[in-house]
């Protein structure tokens, strides 16, 4: 239970401060802030779960969201470089790095199986929050073409990673 009541505190206020930002109409340096801090926080989980899960599966599936999301960090940095933009903080990205830094700290306490399940619930709503906020905020708001195109591509690849992150978790609940 206080796994997931760390997760949830972290993904409302993710939600609340994605939804002011998004009323506030973010700019496409505040949004490429938004990318490249949400794949971080997702390669440092990963990072983490590809030392310590127990479960070869959730092991994997660490090391697969750390290859995954640095070439998609890689992508961002190289099309703001490009043009001329550079990432700027906000309430969102903030939130974000916030939020990851707790669900690290709280993971580095656990062990197991305990560990496995927490990465994998933990990843299972990073990604349904990651899409909402592209769906709602970042394509809407992205001025330049290319930019949106960017998060319009990499999109399937959050989609997989959900579906992939719930089939571990019904793995995971069956033992």
């Amino acid at each position: 239970m206080k796994v997931e009541a760390v997760t949830v505190a972290a993904f409302l206020m993710i939600g609340v401060a994605a939804g002011a930002q998004s009323n506030a109409s973010i700019n496409d340096a505040q949004i490429a802030s938004i990318v490249v801090t949400a794949n971080q926080v997702d390669i440092d989980a990963g990072q983490l779960a590809s030392k310590m899960a127990t479960n070869p599966e959730v092991k994997k599936f660490g090391t697969t969201m750390v290859t995954d999301h640095t070439g998609v960090n890689k992508a961002a940095v190289d099309l703001a470089t490009r043009l001329k933009v550079t990432p700027e903080d906000n309430a969102t990205s903030k939130a974000l790095k916030a939020g990851g830094e707790k669900n690290v700290a709280h993971l580095k306490t656990l062990k197991g199986a305990a560990f496995d399940k927490a990465y994998v619930d933990h990843e299972v709503t990073y990604h349904t929050q990651v899409l909402e906020a592209i769906d709602k905020t970042l394509v809407p708001n992205a001025k330049n073409a290319e930019l949106k195109a960017l998060i319009v591509k990499v999109r399937p690849a959050f989609v997989a990673h959900l579906e992939h992150a719930k089939s571990l978790q019904k793995t995971l609940a069956g033992k």
